[in-house]
């Protein structure tokens, strides 16, 4: 995977960020912590070792001769759902965690598949269109890549019946991407989070939950967006959860379509 260098100035993953976390352990409290977690299976007390080190884990993370070893220092983001979610909000607050979830279906999704029909039409546009208006939709695009070459760099489907090891072994993206397990597609069963050929399970069972842990993932372990999905990616950042508007490059066409969506989330809420 490609990690971000930290941009003072700019926005995204690779900002370097100032957290005021309580209850931070330090020293010999924090390395005891990390053994424990190397051992725990009590849940609770993995979440809560997990936040205990949450800014010792970002001062590994940010640093680029201790960042790749991560997931072997915190091996507990390889079994243990939530992990992601929690680093996430402790890196900005409840509110924004929550956006995508909260705010899709109700200000985002109709708007977006609005704009997604007065595009050129083609087969695979339709078809990701068609996706949409279903409740269990995916279907992001670039400008780059043809829509459904830009699916496939986020999500994956894997037979339940085959082994995952045998993915990892020969999966060629770089960069974070989901992976669906199912029977098949229209019935998955459990998705995860396949980073530096390893797995972290989503706490997640349907396709736009997991997708919120897929985005949280590249600010929780500083990755950078997938090269040719940028636009798409910093398109959600910066209009869905409200993460350094102002400070990331954006198209014109993409500060008009926040302009659209923002001012409908606007009108929405004084209307409810």
């Amino acid at each position: 995977m490609t990690l971000t260098g930290l941009s003072p100035g700019r926005g995204g993953p690779g900002f370097q960020r100032s957290f005021i976390v309580e209850e931070q352990l330090d020293g010999d409290a924090c390395h005891e912590a990390i053994s424990l977690l190397k051992h725990t299976t009590d849940t609770s007390l993995i979440l809560q070792k997990m936040r205990e080190t949450f800014q010792h884990r970002q001062k590994l993370i940010n640093d680029p001769d201790k960042s790749t070893d991560i997931l072997t220092i915190f091996p507990r983001f390889l079994d243990t759902k939530g992990l992601v979610n929690q680093d996430f909000t402790l890196m900005f607050n409840d509110e924004i965690s929550t956006r995508l979830l909260q705010k899709w279906d109700p200000v985002f999704r109709s708007n977006v598949i609005k704009e997604a029909k007065l595009l050129t039409s083609t087969a695979e546009l339709r078809q990701l269109v068609e996706s949409a208006e279903c409740p269990s939709e995916r279907g992001p695009k670039n400008p780059k890549i043809s829509a459904s070459d830009a699916v496939e760099k986020l999500v994956v489907f894997h037979k339940s019946c085959r082994s995952l090891e045998e993915h990892l072994r020969s999966q060629q993206n770089q960069q974070p991407y989901l992976l669906a397990v199912g029977r098949q597609k229209s019935s998955i069963e459990s998705f995860y989070i396949c980073m530096d050929k390893r797995l972290i399970p989503c706490r997640a069972n349907r396709s736009l939950g997991a997708f919120d842990e897929l985005f949280k993932a590249h600010f929780v372990f500083n990755v950078s967006y997938d090269g040719v999905l940028v636009n798409f990616y910093t398109f959600l950042q910066t209009t869905v959860y409200n993460i350094d508007m102002g400070k990331m490059k954006e198209s014109p066409r993409a500060r008009d379509m926040r302009a659209k969506l923002l001012n409908q989330e606007i009108l929405l809420t004084t209307l409810s």
